[in-house]
């Protein structure tokens, strides 16, 4: 049924038909309508305007009443698929051990793995989509979720077989990056490329085999996988039909950018440590550059360079990284404001990093992140009095009236 968003205070994100991603100068700019409406039917855009060209033509019409709508958030970067918590490890982190220090204990990513292999699937699946949903709740319409909290062959397919189950299960977009390298797994220690080989010889051609997963991600830094071994997975998954995204440079100027760049990377993330070479390696490609904010944020690491990556022409994406151990939030509303808090990005700009280049980063950008004739409408309705520098300038204000996932209100 055609339904219709009237006397809208402000109508932003608009962005023409053909253009998935935003760089450089167009980080700032964000078209707007004033006292707009827009129209949707069967889950898709199909029209919006002033409100005094509005015809209602019998629609179900939904009154704004003054509240600003913008296209939902899509969140780039989640390892939500976990079991239970890490809380012994927060206490750790104030008694001040760092986040390499777990992991040297045992903690960390393998102390996940260890977790969810106890776990059935039905358990991974009730506690995921719990997550989901409040993601959801809080404005989110779009988001990828990798394993890696496996790290053996059936455990991984069993992460990627609930992600699976929460595409089917809600009408967010879901897509899924298969992350068996996200740390050597117990059983491998001391026998790190032994682990590589397993990944390319056992583990990509089950997850082919299923086809489980959209994407390929490898953790390219200090203490976990060489530029070399990062090389060899990314070309094992490109043979698969898996395009690679990347785990680069949070711990040490790894050399993960330029792997990814040189296999054509939809994404590389973290770039909490760059230098020029990065932002050199990342000009004139189609990868996004991806920064995560909450993990710089709970772990106390510094925060990437967005503005510097910007002002050399390039555009960002920033996603939650939501995550047990070093980023328990997948409220992209909070991204948004450390965005502008802590990163010194100007509402607009972290605006784009958040809905179109963020779809972009995860593939999606063809069909949400912004309000386009033909996308689908996901959409975040405000409460009255809000403005685009209100969302993250009051940023633990309740400022969500409704949220429309294809359409439908949630």
């Amino acid at each position: 049924m055609r339904t219709a968003i009237t006397n809208i205070s402000s109508l932003i994100g608009i962005v023409s038909e053909g253009i998935r991603r935003k760089q450089g100068a167009e980080m700032s700019e964000c078209t707007s309508i004033e006292n707009a409406y827009i129209e949707f039917d069967n889950g898709l855009i199909t029209g919006f305007g002033s409100m005094q060209d509005f015809q209602p033509g019998g629609c179900e019409q939904i009154d704004a009443r003054g509240g600003l709508v913008m296209p939902a958030f899509c969140d780039s970067h989640t390892h939500i698929v976990y079991a239970g918590s890490r809380e012994g490890e927060f206490l750790d982190k104030i008694n001040g051990l760092s986040y390499e220090q777990i992991a040297q204990r045992g903690g960390g990513i393998l102390n996940s793995a260890d977790l969810l292999t106890q776990s059935s699937e039905d358990e991974l699946f009730h506690q995921a989509i719990g997550r989901v949903r409040e993601m959801m709740a809080k404005g989110t319409a779009a988001i990828e979720i990798k394993s890696g909290y496996g790290l053996n062959t059936e455990a991984e397919l069993k992460i990627l077989r609930v992600i699976r189950r929460i595409k089917k299960s809600v009408p967010a977009l879901i897509r899924a990056t298969f992350l068996g390298a996200h740390a050597v797994a117990r059983a491998f220690t001391g026998r790190q490329q032994d682990y590589v080989d397993m990944i390319c010889s056992e583990m990509l051609p089950a997850v082919a085999s299923e086809g489980l997963a959209d994407y390929i991600d490898v953790f390219c830094d200090e203490g976990f996988f060489t530029p070399e071994q990062t090389d060899q997975i990314l070309k094992a998954g490109i043979y698969y039909g898996l395009r690679p995204k990347i785990h680069a440079n949070e711990l040490a100027v790894s050399g993960g950018v330029q792997v990814g760049v040189a296999n054509n990377a939809l994404s590389v993330d973290h770039l909490e440590r760059t230098t020029d070479a990065e932002i050199e390696a990342l000009k004139k490609c189609g990868t996004m550059p991806t920064m995560l904010p909450g993990s710089s944020f709970f772990l106390g690491l510094p925060y990437a360079k967005a503005k510097e990556f910007i002002d050399n022409g390039l555009g960002i994406a920033l996603a939650s990284d939501f995550n047990p151990g070093s980023s328990p939030s997948g409220d992209m509303r909070f991204v948004m404001a450390l965005g502008c808090i802590q990163m010194r990005l100007t509402p607009v700009q972290a605006f784009n990093a958040c809905t179109l280049n963020a779809a972009y980063a995860m593939g999606v950008s063809r069909r949400t992140g912004s309000i386009t004739l033909g996308k689908r409408a996901d959409l975040i309705l405000t409460k009255p009095g809000f403005t685009l520098t209100k969302i993250p300038y009051l940023y633990q204000t309740p400022f969500i009236n409704r949220v429309f996932i294809a359409g439908n209100s949630i």
